[in-house]
């Protein structure tokens, strides 16, 4: 008997968890099967039984852990067209360490990012190729383009690959304490003014 298809279960969101905490404070090197069943509280057979093989554990915790931030991000951003910059904004906080649980995802995903560059089949799940956080990116901007509310121009998917990019750069150098938060938002800021320049509904 094999776990149903679905919603994880309690159990196996209680695994994935153990190993994002274990991703988050050693790296996915120490998670092993073994580790990460001592870290959840549960038997070794039990992480086997719901996962079957680490690959698996591994495949599958990231993609619990993708569909958990964006339930999380969702509940957190105010969608407002009438203010896209600030929406833009919003999202782009979402790559940056500004509370717990995003550090702690930050560094999970960091953990996965060394993972995926010799892991194919990981790579995959960690890096799809419709590129969903640059065509959302890219949607606000084509959005507020079509508005007349950016500046003259533009390339939305270039600007979208240049925030992306920025936004989690820039938020590993805060995990790594080579940037303050606040240093970090001053350099988006910058970069979205020159987006929305001209447009004084957006002006700060």
């Amino acid at each position: 008997m094999q776990p149903t298809a679905g919603a994880p279960s309690h159990r196996r969101r209680q695994i994935a968890e153990a190993l994002w905490r274990i991703a988050a404070e050693r790296g996915l090197h120490a998670a092993s099967l073994r580790e990460v069943a001592a870290e959840a509280g549960v038997s070794l057979r039990a992480v086997q039984y719901h996962f079957t093989s680490k690959h698996r554990l591994l495949v599958e915790a990231l993609r619990m852990l993708h569909a958990e931030n964006e339930r999380i991000a969702r509940s957190r951003i105010r969608f407002d067209a009438t203010d896209p910059r600030a929406l833009l904004r919003a999202v782009l906080d979402e790559f940056l360490p500004v509370d717990a649980q995003r550090t702690t995802a930050l560094r999970v995903f960091a953990a996965y990012y060394a993972r995926s560059l010799t892991d194919p089949a990981l790579a995959k799940v960690f890096l799809p190729d419709e590129q969903p956080l640059e065509r959302l990116v890219a949607q606000l901007i084509t959005a507020a383009q079509t508005d007349g509310r950016t500046a003259p121009g533009l390339d939305p998917w270039r600007e979208a690959d240049l925030l992306v990019s920025g936004a989690v750069g820039l938020g590993n150098d805060v995990l790594h304490g080579r940037r303050t938060l606040e240093d970090v938002r001053r350099t988006l800021d910058y970069h979205l003014d020159k987006i929305f320049a001209g447009d004084p509904r957006t002006r700060r």
